[in-house]
């Protein structure tokens, strides 16, 4: 399956500007997710999590090209795996109207895309995803749930480490919305642009400030969505924590972030030194899984726990020694937290399922299998 390109014009250089659709159809989409990106090397993981959703409905993705900073040939490879479900369409328009790039629009991530994708997309309930983020698996179906009734909802998101790319733990002081957090006094609070879904009706007038800026740096358009949202229209939670937000380095080491981290305990976090120690510790947890040494796999995992409690790897390798020795209702508890922090994986989903069957939760295990079938379906053998 590839892009079907319409509109495109050739440059000296090649296409200066093009629209691109996958699976194109006028039926509105029960849901849209808007991507604006340079193409970043997450874009292919957030796409897949978007195409990876537990979500039934139809869903319109529209990926915005800013500046092509890097391999154009990823969208291509993006289409051929989007799902029957899934429409995709792809914006190019061969320029910037970011204001840093010579564009008119001062918002320095991407001008007036946001905007105009969201204008474009087909659905009336519209979710965002930043190009270096990704969706849990029930991210979608969770806002839907939660807009029902309302103008807007949003989803708490995890805080994603730059160097390893595991999620460090639970955003519970930036990205609340409403509730006490660090920008409740100043901002009314505040919600990342992940983890929100518009009423695009409702918020008709809201979508422009996409393409503002709140700061001289041309940041900041965020919270002029959110102080509109939390003003003037009627929002919701799903009170779950589903979207994974990629922190950058200057992030990583600001102020309140840190203060938030030294509470938890998550030293780990800014020492290159016990960043290190955890690979090497996983290292010989895989090595010992390979020979079988379950008594090490046991150490290796736990340890890791200690530094990074939210490892996802370490507590499913912790699950599997579990599982060995005959502790299933411990090896249940650790693959649950395993794909509790990463559901990405199919085949954690198997284990998890499997340990739910021979411990008589079937039930459970029909949920995470039919999740599972639903999520990464069995693609047939091509004759």
């Amino acid at each position: 399956m590839g892009l079907e390109a319409v509109g495109q014009e050739q440059g000296e250089s090649g296409p200066v500007s093009s629209i691109s659709h996958v699976n194109v159809s006028q039926a509105p989409a029960d849901v849209a997710v808007v991507v604006q990106t340079v193409l970043a090397p997450g874009l292919a993981k957030a796409v897949r999590s978007v195409f990876s959703q537990d979500f039934p409905g139809r869903i319109h993705l529209l990926i915005g090209v800013d500046v092509a900073q890097g391999d154009a040939s990823i969208l291509d490879r993006l289409a051929g795996e989007c799902p029957p479900h899934v429409s995709m369409s792809v914006l190019d328009p061969g320029y910037s109207t970011s204001r840093r790039h010579g564009g008119v629009y001062p918002n320095y991530y991407g001008g007036s895309l946001r905007t105009v994708l969201s204008y474009l997309a087909n659905s009336r309930r519209v979710a965002y995803l930043d190009d270096n983020d990704w969706y849990a698996g029930n991210h979608l179906s969770a806002l839907v749930a939660a807009i029902d009734g309302k103008d807007w909802a949003w989803s708490g998101r995890w805080l994603v480490h730059p160097v390893d790319g595991l999620p460090i733990c639970r955003d519970e002081w930036d990205s609340v919305g409403c509730r006490p957090g660090i920008n409740a006094e100043r901002y009314g609070g505040f919600v990342q642009p992940s983890g929100l879904m518009l009423d695009k009706e409702a918020c008709h007038f809201v979508l422009p400030l996409w393409s503002l800026a709140a700061f001289p740096d041309g940041t900041g358009e965020d919270r002029l969505i959110f102080d509109e949202l939390h003003k003037t229209l009627v929002g919701a939670s799903t009170d779950l924590f589903t979207c994974f937000c990629s922190l950058s380095d200057h992030a990583l080491h600001g102020d309140h972030h840190q203060r938030e981290f030294a509470k938890r305990g998550l030293s780990w976090v800014v020492d290159p030194t016990q960043i290190e120690h955890v690979g090497t510790l996983m290292a010989d947890a895989r090595e010992s899984v390979e020979r079988g040494d379950w008594e090490n796999v046991g150490w290796a995992a736990s340890s890791v726990l200690t530094i990074h409690p939210h490892h996802p790897e370490a507590h499913f390798l912790l699950g599997r020694k579990h599982r060995f020795l005959g502790e299933l209702g411990e090896a249940i508890k650790s693959f649950s937290e395993a794909v509790a922090i990463d559901d990405s994986r199919p085949e954690w989903l198997d284990t998890l399922a499997d340990a739910l069957e021979k411990g008589h939760r079937k039930r459970e295990a029909r949920e995470v299998r039919a999740n599972r079938s639903r999520r990464f379906p069995i693609k047939s053998p091509v004759a």
